[in-house]
C-alpha cells in the first residue's frame, strides 16, 4: 500500500441541485403559455418560464394580501 490513501468521489449526473423547494409540475394550454411568454418578453429581462411563474405567483399573492 502506498503512503497516501486516495478517496475518489463520482460526480452525479445532471444539473446541480438549485434548492430544497417542493417541485410542482404544471401543464399549461397553448394560449396560457403564449401569454406567459409575452409577459416575459414585455419585462425586458432574460427570465426562464419557471422564474416568471414564481414571480407571477408572488405578485398575485401579494396583491391578495397573502404573504
Amino acid at each position: 500500500m502506498s503512503g497516501k490513501d486516495t478517496l475518489i468521489t463520482k460526480k452525479r449526473r445532471g444539473p446541480a441541485p438549485t434548492g430544497q423547494g417542493q417541485l410542482i409540475g404544471v401543464r399549461l394550454q397553448p394560449d396560457a403559455l403564449a401569454m406567459l411568454d409575452r409577459w416575459i418578453g414585455s419585462r425586458g429581462k432574460d427570465e426562464s418560464r419557471p422564474e416568471a411563474i414564481r414571480k407571477l405567483l408572488t405578485l398575485a399573492l401579494a396583491a391578495e394580501g397573502v404573504g
